[in-house]
């Protein structure tokens, strides 16, 4: 498995799980498989870069491989989507046996947010709709895996549609980065804009959400 070699010793020290670039440059392959796992699997993970994670690792994949940082395509669509489906899967077992206890115990708000609007999309869309959209709202695609156990969820209802949003999620980014890679010359020295952009757009609907919600909210203060 090909894997990004930090440069230094100090880049380690200079580690930022904020960013997708760092996280890659640290771990890697390995580490996609490895943080998408966590960003979907484990509440904890709510804020890891999965969007611009993915999006960076294809743009790495399109490079020479004589160049610093570049990554193996197959390998790198390989640990993404492992990554991702096994993470699902997990949150939603432990939903299922755990869930219900740490939502009540939480004091996170944005895991609270998170966990409403889910439900909502849950109540709104349906199952199948709902699990294959929620991959791709951050936030709500870590809590609606638990949450869907919480609710019982049929689990092969469960399976089926994470499985398919997840491959549409993950293939889907890594493949977009990748075909602007290999259009773009030396597009890696754009990394940080293109990553900047991603993380906005990926944001935008949970602004609107948000905007959508304070709007609502207005008028019955008056009443």
């Amino acid at each position: 498995m090909t894997s990004v070699t930090a440069g230094a010793p100090t880049a380690h020290l200079a580690l930022n799980v904020l960013d997708a670039q760092s996280l890659l440059t640290a771990f890697g392959t390995v580490g996609i498989a490895v943080i998408l796992f966590a960003e979907t699997g484990l509440l904890v993970g709510f804020f890891l870069p999965g969007d611009s994670l993915l999006f960076t690792a294809g743009l790495l994949s399109a490079g020479s491989g004589a160049q610093p940082g570049h990554l193996s395509l197959p390998w790198v669509l390989i640990a993404a989507a492992t990554g991702a489906l096994a993470g699902a899967q997990t949150g939603y077992l432990l939903g299922r046996k755990a869930g219900p206890a740490f939502l009540a115990r939480t004091r996170s708000r944005k895991i609270r947010h998170g966990a409403e609007r889910a439900a909502d999309i849950l109540h709104r869309y349906g199952h199948a709709k709902a699990i294959v959209l929620a991959r791709f709202l951050p936030i709500v695609r870590t809590v609606l895996n638990p949450l869907a156990g919480i609710l019982s969820v049929p689990s092969r209802t469960f399976t089926v549609w994470q499985v398919l949003g997840g491959l549409l999620w993950t293939i889907g980014l890594v493949l977009a980065g990748y075909g602007l890679g290999a259009a773009v010359p030396d597009v890696d020295h754009y990394l940080l804009p293109i990553i900047t952009v991603i993380v906005l757009v990926s944001l935008t609907p949970i602004g609107l959400e948000l905007l959508r919600s304070r709007r609502s909210a207005k008028p019955s203060r008056h009443v």
